[in-house]
């Protein structure tokens, strides 16, 4: 799909084969989000731009590179999408935090939200938008909007389970905006959650089944 990275590295997939199963433990899926979250991060970063500085090594000068990159916000989708942070954090320690809270009422689908907090230079920076699931993209599109209403231009969704409704969803209101995933799934079922899927993702992470 136009627009859509899907990383299968094996790792990946063995990361995410774990955490599809009913009988890994909370504390075992909240680590598997976490290593999922730093693979897909090198992937992101990817195309960071870099540039040239002097330094001096132990044997003598040289020309190196280093990130060119402006800043960058991390921007969880809560509740879920807070365990992807650490994650990325790892690999891009020096980000900063952004946090939307949005639920989705389990009848309608509709989204509300319920908490917005942004750093003040979060227009000028690399916004990444985290979520272990693109269902039916319903809550990533509203916070993409969100992003661009406070001025973001350079904007990436990173989710860990992508459905091809959620991408269609994302693709028809945000274009331009690059969604990174581990895998695909065949698509939803009736109550909008992704097959085969890992269930509520949120639940799984916290405990709260």
């Amino acid at each position: 799909m136009e627009n859509v990275i899907e990383k299968k590295h094996p790792l990946m997939t063995h990361k995410l084969t774990l955490m599809r199963m009913k009988e890994t433990s909370a504390f075992e899926f909240r680590q598997l989000v976490d290593e999922l979250a730093t693979l897909l991060a090198y992937e992101v970063t990817e195309s960071f731009a870099t540039k040239p500085i002097e330094i001096e090594t132990p044997i003598g000068a040289t020309t190196q590179a280093v990130l060119a990159q402006k800043n960058v916000v991390i921007m969880p989708i809560l509740r879920a999408g807070l365990g992807m942070v650490n994650g990325m954090l790892h690999v891009i320690p020096n980000a900063t935090i952004a946090h939307v809270g949005l639920e989705r009422d389990d009848e309608t689908l509709e989204i509300r939200e319920y908490y917005r907090k942004f750093p003040k230079d979060i227009a000028e920076a690399t916004l990444i938008i985290t979520d272990p699931m693109l269902a039916t993209g319903a809550s990533a599109a509203h916070a993409i909007a969100l992003a661009k209403e406070a001025g973001c231009q350079d904007i990436k969704l990173v989710n860990i389970l992508a459905a091809p409704e959620g991408i269609a969803a994302i693709h028809r209101v945000h274009p331009e905006v690059p969604i990174y995933c581990a895998a695909i799934d065949e698509g939803l079922n009736e109550k909008g959650y992704i097959v085969p899927g890992l269930g509520d993702a949120g639940d799984r992470l916290f405990g709260t089944l």
